[in-house]
């Protein structure tokens, strides 16, 4: 009987919360088991579950299928009705270790997520990416985007005590992690159920004073308008703060933006990027984008497609618009689901176009590059490197200059 499967699906978080679900079963005895980690962000999302659901059963009939994460949490019982499928966990539930110990337990197991105060900070040593690290600085979400259900799978914002993350990244660097991901809903929420409130620009000065022998700290998805204060100064002192931004931008139209409830307008977006860049020259930006929110209009897209530009965002993520039962945007009136994927389309050839400039651009300058198998790595703006020197290990940093670009990726020579 081999080692439980984890098929993980979405986020950073979910990634993360894997290697969680991981160590817990290491403590018990190893059982035909597929765990699925599932992502409800988008219709698709879900699909792509259901279909993995339905596969796992059919090539492995006689293991027990545990479905957990966002799509287990907003419908569990739609799930739990899927062929093969023994147990459904709740998103906090999936994170306690007695979940994981073999015996009797009920079929379906998710409590009601918005009565959630606080978040346990999970001590993961053993990741399967050895050189990098996703680490949860908090949970859930007190705002309510219209498109968004996720606040209904994560619960409201709670965040994890500055103390419990340093620890745990002390950790995570003496198993030979040398570059932390700061993950979570809203990431620029923390702190503020927290006492004396710290902000996230707080938690990473303290955490890289505190932890020196962390090579590299990057955060994922950041609200424009909720970079706090000591985060812009730490981009400007801190080069171990890495020069790459993913900022929550969604639209480039102020109407749809604000038919999204979003908390900032396309010049807030602008400025934030004109000032970080003021701090730190070399950063690089991405963004999560939707294409097709309802009532956008060709001139709204327009719009869209012009900030990329102006604001010169280089790595998108971009998703067309999925309704969400429940959220105030399913109710609204909708764009064509084919000009939803064709307006996807644009979006995503735009970003590559941006990506493929931003290597050219890159092309003759030295950068230092984080070695995560032999031959190929990630500099410190997040491109992708092809090394020319296959004998590095991973977790190497090495300088290297950069010889040539591919529409995707740029290649380095160590020096």
């Amino acid at each position: 009987m081999g080692e439980p499967r984890i098929l993980t699906f979405g986020c950073r978080l979910n990634a993360y919360e894997s290697e969680v679900i991981r160590g817990h079963l290491k403590t018990g005895n190893n059982r035909n088991l597929v765990v699925v980690n599932s992502c409800a962000v988008t219709a698709e999302a879900e699909r792509q579950v259901r279909q993995a659901i339905r596969k796992a059963h059919r090539e492995t009939p006689e293991a027990e299928i545990v479905v957990t994460g966002c799509a287990a949490q907003i419908d569990p019982q739609r799930y739990a009705a899927l062929p093969g499928v023994t147990r459904v966990l709740g998103n906090a539930e999936k994170l306690a270790p007695e979940s994981w110990q073999e015996g009797s337990h009920p079929t379906v197991q998710v409590d009601d997520i918005m009565t959630l105060t606080e978040t346990a900070s999970h001590l993961t040593t053993a990741f399967a990416e050895r050189t990098r690290a996703f680490v949860q600085i908090q949970q859930g979400c007190d705002h309510r985007c219209t498109f968004c259900i996720i606040p209904f799978g994560r619960g409201n914002n709670r965040s994890v005590p500055i103390g419990a993350l340093v620890q745990e990244v002390q950790r995570l660097v003496e198993a030979g992690v040398r570059e932390v991901v700061f993950t979570g809903v809203d990431i620029t929420g923390y702190g503020s159920d927290l006492p004396g409130q710290p902000r996230l620009g707080q938690l990473c000065r303290r955490l890289l004073a505190q932890v020196p022998e962390l090579a590299r700290l990057r955060l994922s998805s950041l609200d424009p308008v909720e970079i706090d204060e000591d985060l812009y100064r730490l981009l400007a002192e801190e080069p171990r703060l890495m020069p790459h931004l993913h900022l929550s931008v969604q639209a480039g139209a102020d109407i749809i933006l604000k038919r999204m409830k979003r908390r900032h307008l396309r010049a807030d977006v602008l400025r934030c990027v004109a000032r970080a860049r003021s701090a730190r020259p070399d950063l690089v930006f991405g963004a999560d984008l939707i294409a097709g929110f309802p009532t956008e209009s060709e001139a709204d897209f327009a719009e869209t497609l012009a900030l990329v530009e102006e604001a010169a965002l280089t790595h998108l993520h971009v998703f067309p618009y999925s309704e969400r039962p429940g959220t105030p945007a399913a109710r609204m009136p909708q764009v064509p689901k084919p000009l939803r994927k064709e307006r996807a389309q644009r979006l995503r050839a735009l970003g590559e176009r941006q990506v493929a400039r931003h290597l050219r651009q890159r092309v003759g300058s030295h950068d230092r590059i984080l070695v995560e198998k032999p031959g190929l790595g990630r500099a410190e703006d997040f491109s992708e490197v092809i090394l020319r020197n296959e004998s590095l290990a991973a977790g190497a940093i090495v300088a290297a200059e950069l010889l040539a670009a591919t529409a995707t990726a740029l290649e380095g020579r160590p020096l």
